[in-house]
């Protein structure tokens, strides 16, 4: 499997600076960051490593979810993956950390009913790599199949 890569380029002090985060190895995009955006409600058109962790943890868990259902089974025709990623205060080392990951997902499913679907889902949020990778986040689940 091949090495995927970015590049984070920063000026300045935490308050004050900010940077660029490229994608290197896609070459699909470059985006802002900076501290006070990252720590504001309005993001103010700049990503943040939050934001990008939620959509490698969508990404990675859609895979993840018609991987699942097929294995049990099933025909995925349809699935939107949400993730909320919350960052807070470390109480027990100081600083910053994840406080927490929701995972949202509303799947179509040919072949499989609501328990089938349900250890698909689950099974699919714990083989995810990137939840494998996040394993000391707590990361919860909610997830409906629809008709």
């Amino acid at each position: 499997m091949p090495t995927r890569t970015a590049r984070t380029a920063w000026n300045g002090t935490l308050e004050q600076g900010s940077g660029q985060v490229e994608l290197s190895s896609s070459k699909v995009g470059t985006y802002d960051v900076s501290f006070p955006k990252r720590a504001a409600d309005d993001a103010g058109g700049a990503t943040s490593p939050e934001e990008l962790i939620a959509a490698a943890h969508t990404a990675c868990y859609a895979m993840s979810l018609s991987a699942e259902i097929a294995q049990r089974g099933g025909t995925p025709r349809a699935h939107e993956v949400r993730a909320d990623v919350t960052l807070g205060p470390d109480q027990a080392n100081g600083g910053f950390k994840l406080t927490g990951i929701k995972l949202t997902v509303r799947a179509e499913v040919d072949g499989l009913d609501e328990a089938g679907f349900a250890e698909a889902a689950q099974a699919a949020k714990a083989n995810c790599p990137i939840s494998k990778a996040l394993a000391g986040v707590d990361i919860t689940l909610d997830a409906e199949l629809e008709s």
